[in-house]
């Protein structure tokens, strides 16, 4: 049965009293034992011992952190019905699984299967706003399953419509297409984009999709920079077209040279860096290192639950090792020692919150003060050795946290989680459309066909000879002594 908590009801003030409150403003304060105040959909006060209208509800977050609620701007969340199945994928893997092979058996139903998963998964672990990368809507009815799955989650979305299927120039062409967008545009709770990649192809056939965006006037969010199938060429005819805008998202860039990166930061765009999926796939080295020398903007976002985590506690940490460990080897390459680290925890704390609201468009969200939406997140689990002491919030953020600890979830001022379950959410319901998704694609498949996927071959590893090893080192050790 759905969790409930009836004290939280529609239009009743929220207070979350007592907490570790990081605004997530300039400066990166950090606000000791204060209050956060909600009316209707806003954030309407912070500070310390706040007045509050009578009837507030009262939530406890001493002890807690509370934050803005994250955004995670690339998710590929039709797939979260296949959760860790590709967990020893290669990108080539996962490209003849979805692209060529398995991909198309998706139904309707199943994208809203995995839809439904991941957009509450989403806001379990507090991310309150996820871009949903769906390049599986092969056909209107596919797309309209998407739209229904995320408009039953109390979560905010922005469906990022796609077709690996259909060169972008034919699915976007339609009419059928084009009203679809139409009645999406401009929604405060489920925004619009067009998700599609440029390959390099001289004739640039992406040019009428981009067309239509701008006819549309709504953005562009594709794969960039991705070792092997997206390179510069794709950055330079968009360029030379006039298709980079401030509100294009490129994701992962991850492979791309010095010129387009000057392109990007030229015209605005921002980078949406998916670590665990560059580390593991091979798009390249996750490129926050190069991004900060070009000013480029970013946003954290996890690819898809195929393979990885669900949550950007995962996101932070791993950007944070990524960067730093790069930072290490370069400068052990050279004889040097790094003594002080340049990408700091704040920062990636900045890119799951801000960062997600600047790539999206959306001033409203990402940080703690009057007037902004109230997508916010309080930190906080009494029950965890982990949860104290709280000393360095931001470090706490990306490196103590993890979605456990995520005790309340506030989507446009309403209450979607609390005391660390979610409200109002159907996990029977949402286990039988998934268990339903995978016996469907597995009796279509095939058993073999199946496991093999899931399996792939181990290449053989090569023990180096060792010029150390003893023919006997037993009695070698006693002639030592």
């Amino acid at each position: 049965m759905p969790n409930t908590t009836s004290e939280f009801e529609p239009g009743r003030p929220v207070v979350l009293r007592g907490g570790m409150v990081l605004p997530m403003t300039e400066g990166r304060e950090v606000l000791d034992r204060a209050d956060v105040l909600i009316t209707g959909d806003t954030v309407t006060a912070v500070g310390p011992d706040l007045q509050v209208p009578e009837g507030t509800a009262e939530i406890d977050a001493s002890g807690g952190i509370v934050m803005p609620g994250m955004i995670d701007t690339h998710r590929h969340m039709w797939q979260t019905a296949m959760r860790g199945y590709g967990a020893d994928w290669t990108l080539t893997q996962y490209f003849v699984w979805y692209y060529l092979e398995h991909g198309k058996r998706f139904r309707p139903d199943d994208v809203h299967a995995g839809n439904v998963l991941a957009a509450l998964e989403a806001i379990d672990a507090g991310v309150t706003t996820v871009v949903d990368w769906s390049h599986g809507l092969q056909t209107l009815d596919h797309a309209d399953a998407a739209v229904d799955a995320l408009r039953s989650v109390p979560g905010r979305f922005v469906l990022a419509y796609g077709n690996i299927q259909a060169p972008p120039a034919e699915w976007t062409g339609t009419p059928e297409f084009r009203d679809f967008a139409t009645r999406l545009i401009g929604g405060d709770m489920l925004g619009f984009q067009l998700a599609f990649d440029v390959v390099g192809d001289p004739s640039f056939p992406e040019k009428p999709a981009f067309e239509v965006a701008r006819e549309l006037g709504v953005p562009v969010t594709t794969h960039a920079g991705v070792w092997g199938a997206t390179s510069d060429e794709g950055i330079k005819q968009m360029h030379d077209h006039g298709f980079m805008t401030p509100e294009t998202v490129y994701v992962h860039a991850a492979s791309l040279s010095a010129d387009s990166y000057h392109r990007i930061a030229a015209t605005g765009g921002s980078i949406s860096v998916s670590t665990e999926s560059e580390q593991s796939a091979g798009q390249g080295y996750p490129p926050t290192w190069v991004l900060r020398e070009h000013g480029i903007p970013v946003s954290l976002s996890m690819d898809t639950s195929v393979w990885w985590s669900g949550d950007l506690f995962s996101a932070m940490r791993t950007t944070l090792g990524a960067d730093r460990c790069r930072m290490h080897l370069e400068a052990h390459n050279r004889g040097d020692t790094v003594t002080h680290c340049t990408l700091r925890a704040d920062q990636v704390v900045e890119w799951a919150t801000r960062g997600g609201a600047r790539a999206i468009g959306r001033d409203d969200l990402g940080a703690l003060e009057p007037g902004r939406k109230a997508d916010v997140v309080l930190i906080k689990n009494d029950d965890s050795p982990v949860s104290f002491p709280v000393l360095n919030p931001f470090g706490h953020v990306a490196f103590q946290a993890q979605r456990g600890d995520v005790h309340t979830v506030l989507v446009n001022g309403r209450v979607v989680k609390h005391d660390h379950r979610l409200v109002g959410a159907d996990l029977a319901a949402a286990r039988r459309e998934v268990e339903a998704t995978v016996e469907y694609l597995r009796s279509s498949m095939g058993e073999q066909a199946w496991a093999d996927g899931m399996n792939p071959d181990v290449p053989e590893t090569k023990i180096l000879d060792n010029p150390y090893t003893y023919t006997d080192y037993r009695s070698a050790s006693t002639r030592t002594r």
